[in-house]
């Protein structure tokens, strides 16, 4: 492989070019792969939290509405929650952690969750369905962190690939060919020098 190298200074100084911008890639992905690193931390860090809130809530509102039902007439039960007049929309923005695009969920909620009469519901029933909308903004939250991680996730493991083949791969493929040519481009060196001598003595013989 290596023999197939032209051995000329032209080839040696685009090498080192080649060589020192690779450096400075490596560099740069080093940063943002530490970077990447030190998000997903602060992240995971605000993770498990949100998540024990989450199912501390969902559980709540489980058992607020197993209190309603318990207390409600099922035909009651199922009117009262058949025709909602709540609406809930969900919009998706963009923001950028090191170039890595991640979502930012915004809820908008209009109308009342309590749309029934409270001549034939239980007090359980208001409880619950106010507990089901505290638990919808950390459902949101946690959605939103929880894809973050998964794309920066996917951007580290891909930073560190391109941080290892440039480290281990490509930087040291360089540094050996430039080395190979230095070393022919000596060999030439001292061939010529040999030569020139030769043909002193001759000359002056």
């Amino acid at each position: 492989m290596l023999e197939n190298i032209s051995a000329t200074r032209m080839e040696q100084l685009q090498l080192r070019r080649r060589v020192e911008l690779a450096s400075r890639g490596h560099k740069l992905l080093s940063q943002k792969r530490d970077e990447i690193s030190r998000q997903l931390v602060k992240i995971a860090g605000e993770l498990k939290p949100l998540r024990q809130q989450v199912e501390k809530e969902l559980l709540e509102t489980t058992r607020r509405f197993m209190m309603a039902r318990a207390t409600m007439e099922p035909e009651d039960m199922a009117a009262a929650i058949d025709m909602p007049t709540k609406q809930f929309a969900l919009t998706i923005q963009f923001a950028s952690i090191m170039s890595v695009k991640v979502p930012d969920l915004t809820k908008d909620i209009s109308g009342e969750i309590m749309c029934y009469g409270f001549s034939t519901t239980s007090g359980e029933l208001d409880v619950a369905l106010r507990a089901l909308e505290r638990a919808f903004d950390s459902l949101i939250e946690l959605a939103e962190k929880e894809k973050q991680a998964m794309l920066l996730a996917t951007e580290l493991q891909s930073t560190r690939r391109r941080v290892n083949v440039l480290e281990h791969v490509v930087i040291p493929d360089i540094q050996e060919t430039i080395k190979y040519i230095t070393d022919k481009m000596s060999e030439a060196e001292r061939d010529n020098t040999s030569r020139l001598m030769k043909i002193a003595d001759i000359i002056r013989g």
